[in-house]
C-alpha cells in the first residue's frame, strides 16, 4: 500500500512559519518534528487526538506576541495551552495550528503581603503559588484536584474552583489582574493589584473565555491569611439520596464549611485501595470541613453533626489530628486517580442546585441502569458541582459513543433542574454541541460577538 504524498504547499507553508518562529524564539522552544509534537497531541481528554502542525514554548510576554503577530500574519490558528490537564479537551490542537504552551513561563514576579496579592506567570502552577507564599501564613484558595500540575492560566481559560471553592469561590473571584496577549500580537493589561477596576468588567469576561480572548501571560492573584486551624469530618450513609438530602439541610441551615465533598461506593473503594485514608465502606460519604479558632470549629462541627445525626448515619467521625486530617484530603484528592487504575472513564461538569442532589443522583443512577455503564460519583457537593465518573471500555467498539450519550443526557438533566452545562472544566470539545440546551441563538450569537 502506497502512503499519501504529503500536500507540497502544506509543507511549505509549515516550514515558512517554523523559520518565522525560530527568529523570535530560542531553539528549544520551537518544536516543529512529527514525533515531538505528539507529546501535545492532546490534554486529559484523551479521548480525541491530533498532533499539531507547530508547538512553541515561549518564555515572555514579548515571546508570546512575537509568536502571536506572526501566526496572525500566516492566518496560523493558534490553541492556548497550560498544563494540558483540561479534562474537556480545551487544549485540543488542530493539524493545521501551533499549540502554544505557557509551562515554562512559571516566575513569581511580584508578592505584596501588606496588600494581599501575588503576580505570576501563568504557566506556574497552582500548588506553587501557594508554596510561594505559605511561609509567611498565606496561601492561594482555589484547590482543584490537579492542583498540582494544572497551571494558572488553565484555571483563568475555565474558572477552575476544586474543594475549597464553597466558602473562597472559583478562580474568578480571586482573580485580580491580567496582562493578556491579543491574537494579533498586543498586549493588554486588566485589571491590577486592586479591589475592583473601573469600567467595563473585562476581567469577568477573560477569565473563563477559554483563551478564546487572548493569551493570559501574567496573572495578578488574591492571597489570603492561613485560617487559625481547620479540620473534616467524615458522615457515611447507606444511600445517596440520605447524602445529597443531608448536604441540601446543612447548606439550608446557613452553616458555610469550607468544604463539602461528595464520594459514592465505587469510588470508596477505588480510592481506599489507592491510598489507604482509612474511609468506611458504605454507599456514601461526606467530607465536611470546618475552619477557624477551635472554639469556632468545634461549635461548627457541632451543629453539622446534629444535622446529620438526623439522617441516620452509619459513621460520624471527626479528624483527630493534622495527619488524619491530610490523610482524609489525601484520599479525595487522588479519587480521579484512583478511578482510573480500574477503569477508562470519562468525567462530567455539570452543575446544580444543591435542593436538586437527591433528584439528580436518583436519575444518574436510573441512566447507569438504562445505558448499561456504570458511574462512580465524586463531586463539590457543597455548591452542586458534579462530577460523575461514567466508567467503559475504550478497547470495546461503541463504548465510547454510548458513554458519550449518556454523559450527555446527564448533563441535559443539570440544565433541566436549573443548573448549567459546567461548572469549572470548561466547554472544550466536550460540551460545544450541547450549548445550545442551555443557550438560546441570541445567547451564543451575543457570546460570539465579544469575541468579533
Amino acid at each position: 500500500m502506497e502512503m499519501p504524498v504529503p500536500n507540497p504547499s502544506i509543507i511549505a507553508r509549515k516550514a515558512r512559519v517554523v523559520q518565522r518562529l525560530q527568529q523570535v524564539l530560542p531553539a528549544d522552544a520551537v518544536i516543529s518534528d512529527e514525533q515531538e509534537t505528539r507529546a501535545y497531541e492532546c490534554d486529559a481528554l484523551t479521548a480525541y487526538k491530533c498532533p499539531p502542525m507547530v508547538a512553541v514554548l515561549p518564555y515572555t510576554t514579548q515571546q508570546v506576541s512575537d509568536v502571536l503577530r506572526i501566526c496572525h500574519e500566516e492566518g496560523v490558528p493558534v490553541v492556548p495551552r497550560g498544563s494540558g490537564t483540561s479534562l474537556a479537551g480545551g487544549a485540543l490542537p488542530t493539524a493545521d495550528c501551533v499549540i502554544l504552551g505557557v509551562a515554562r513561563m512559571n516566575e513569581v514576579i511580584e508578592t505584596d503581603y501588606e496588600n494581599r496579592f501575588i503576580r505570576v506567570q501563568t504557566g506556574r502552577t497552582n500548588l506553587s503559588v501557594t508554596g510561594a507564599v505559605e511561609e509567611h501564613g498565606f496561601f492561594y484558595a482555589p484547590d482543584p484536584s490537579s492542583q498540582l500540575a494544572c497551571a494558572i492560566a488553565g484555571n483563568i481559560a475555565m474558572n477552575s474552583g476544586g474543594a475549597h471553592c464553597l466558602k473562597y469561590g472559583v478562580t474568578t473571584n480571586n482573580l485580580m489582574g491580567v496582562t493578556m496577549v491579543l491574537m494579533d500580537g498586543e498586549v493588554v493589561e486588566v485589571g491590577g493589584p486592586y479591589l475592583d477596576a473601573g469600567g467595563l468588567d473585562l476581567l469577568g469576561l477573560i477569565c473563563g473565555s477559554e483563551g478564546q480572548l487572548g493569551v493570559v501571560t501574567e496573572a495578578t492573584l488574591r492571597i489570603l491569611h492561613k485560617p487559625e486551624g481547620a479540620r473534616p469530618v467524615l458522615i457515611g450513609f447507606d444511600d445517596n439520596e440520605v447524602a445529597g438530602a443531608c448536604v441540601s439541610d446543612i447548606i439550608k441551615a446557613g452553616v458555610l464549611p469550607v468544604a463539602i465533598e461528595f464520594m459514592d461506593r465505587p469510588c470508596i473503594e477505588a480510592t481506599e485501595a489507592f491510598a489507604k485514608a482509612g474511609y468506611p465502606m458504605c454507599e456514601a460519604l461526606l467530607i465536611v470541613e470546618v475552619e477557624g479558632s477551635d472554639a469556632e470549629i468545634d461549635h461548627q462541627l457541632g451543629l453539622i453533626s446534629d444535622i446529620a445525626k438526623q439522617h441516620n448515619p452509619v459513621e460520624l467521625r471527626q479528624s483527630k489530628s493534622a495527619e488524619e486530617s491530610a490523610k482524609i484530603w489525601l484520599g479525595r484528592k487522588s479519587a480521579f486517580g484512583a478511578m482510573g487504575q480500574i477503569n477508562d472513564y470519562m468525567c462530567l461538569d455539570g452543575t446544580i442546585p444543591v435542593s436538586a442532589l437527591p433528584h439528580v443522583l436518583k436519575r444518574i443512577g436510573e441512566m447507569s441502569d438504562h445505558y448499561g455503564l456504570k458511574v462512580g460519583n465524586v463531586f463539590h457537593a457543597g455548591d452542586g458541582n458534579m462530577h460523575p465518573l461514567i466508567l467503559f471500555d475504550a478497547n470495546k467498539p461503541g463504548d465510547l459513543e454510548l458513554c458519550e450519550e449518556f454523559g450527555a443526557e446527564v448533563l441535559k438533566l443539570c440544565v433541566e433542574v436549573g443548573g448549567c452545562l459546567t461548572g469549572e472544566h470548561g466547554v472544550g470539545i466536550e460540551k460545544r454541541d450541547l450549548m445550545h440546551v442551555q443557550y438560546a441563538r441570541e445567547d451564543l450569537d451575543a457570546q460570539m460577538s465579544i469575541k468579533d
